[in-house]
């Protein structure tokens, strides 16, 4: 959508007060921001805040600025993209088709999408803090591979759902889609990416392509609805269209009160038998609550009197097996949306949780997008 592509007015940096608490976790945060109100980047082009997936220009300033002052907590967190850089082998080609099965049901193509969505960010957020351009390179390399390479998805075989393509580009996507957020508008100590409109063009083709498979989620009322929500508000930031954004928030105003309870239950929790599928649906409400906070609406963080932060209260019940499905427990995995909505939220149900595995890195399957220990630990 050429039409819909600008490159974003720069907006100023604001800070708050200057003084400095200790909490007496070592952590002394310098600044508090105060985040943009779309009326502080906005043209005829586009309505939106940029970087606005996830990241602001303000938090990636203090999170970069904290970690060169050696901060424990934010150079421990950043840490984790290091070491997943390190940990994971870059790219050299990319599939033209990407097979995905449901149930556990992998490929080669499946596992490499997943990981290179997690890479694409670790490297952006890294060249956030470095102003490296040669991460900036990397990070670009994967995002144009995957726009020039993709053709589309498929399933491995009849055995799988064969609505399962529709998941998988719900949970990479705004994954490449926060990178590209950084590389396309964040200039760490003025340095541009120089990322180019014709691979912008690209990419934003490649978003309209699997923006096809996302419309095609079945009505389950549960995690998939939730993750086709949020994606949706993530690609509708960067392509500047307010239809798809809108229709995104929509879909998870309407399953909020589905996959969340009146009295916070989860229904997910003992329908699925695991400790995973319900904190699927609590990470994109979360991620899709802090994009539309990003461009100054905060009306899913406070939804049916903050329904979401409902959700953190029965996990944390489900993580001290008081739910009667006992399938949680200290050692299972801790989905990185907690730190993002403790952010906002700020309870003690949340702060224990985050506590349990702190400093977070990556969902251990590659859906999320993770790194939320770094950028969004008392960034407010």
């Amino acid at each position: 959508m050429k039409n819909n592509i600008w490159i974003g007015l720069m907006f100023p940096v604001l800070f708050g007060g200057c003084g400095k608490t200790d909490d007496g976790s070592g952590f002394v945060p310098e600044q508090t921001i105060k985040k943009p109100t779309p009326s502080s980047s906005t043209s005829a082009d586009g309505p939106f805040v940029h970087p606005g997936v996830l990241n602001t220009t303000v938090a990636l300033d203090l999170i970069a600025a904290q970690v060169d002052r050696s901060d424990p907590v934010r150079t421990a967190a950043y840490k984790k993209v290091t070491d997943f850089i390190s940990s994971h082998t870059y790219p050299a080609s990319f599939p033209a088709i990407v097979y995905v099965g449901s149930n556990g049901h992998t490929s080669p193509s499946k596992s490499q999408i997943r990981s290179d969505a997690e890479l694409v960010y670790a490297y952006a957020l890294r060249f956030a803090k470095t102003a490296d351009i040669a991460d900036a390179n990397k990070a670009i390399g994967i995002l144009n591979g995957w726009a020039s390479g993709f053709q589309k998805y498929d399933i491995i075989d009849n055995t799988d759902n064969p609505n399962q393509p529709a998941l998988e580009t719900s949970w990479t996507t705004p994954s490449f889609v926060a990178a590209a957020e950084i590389i396309r508008y964040y200039k760490p100590r003025g340095v541009s990416a120089n990322w180019s409109q014709a691979d912008i063009d690209k990419f934003s083709s490649y978003l309209n392509n699997v923006t096809g498979y996302i419309n095609k989620i079945p009505n389950y009322t549960n995690n998939w609805n939730v993750s086709a929500g949020y994606a949706k508000m993530a690609i509708g930031v960067f392509l500047n269209n307010t239809t798809v954004y809108e229709d995104g928030k929509n879909i998870l105003n309407t399953v909020l009160p589905q996959v969340i309870k009146n009295d916070g239950t989860m229904p997910e929790l003992c329908d699925r038998s695991d400790c995973v599928h319900y904190q699927y649906s609590l990470t994109g409400l979360t991620y899709g609550a802090e994009i539309a906070a990003m461009q100054g609406d905060n009306s899913l963080y406070t939804a049916l009197s903050g329904r979401i932060s409902s959700g953190y209260d029965f996990m944390r019940k489900a993580y001290n097996q008081g739910t009667g499905c006992n399938f949680c427990s200290v050692s299972s995995p801790q989905f990185p949306g907690v730190e993002v909505a403790l952010n906002h939220y700020g309870t003690s149900n949340m702060q224990s949780l985050r506590d349990q595995q702190a400093p977070l890195g990556v969902p251990n399957d590659n859906t999320f997008l993770g790194f939320t220990t770094y950028t969004h630990y008392k960034i407010k």
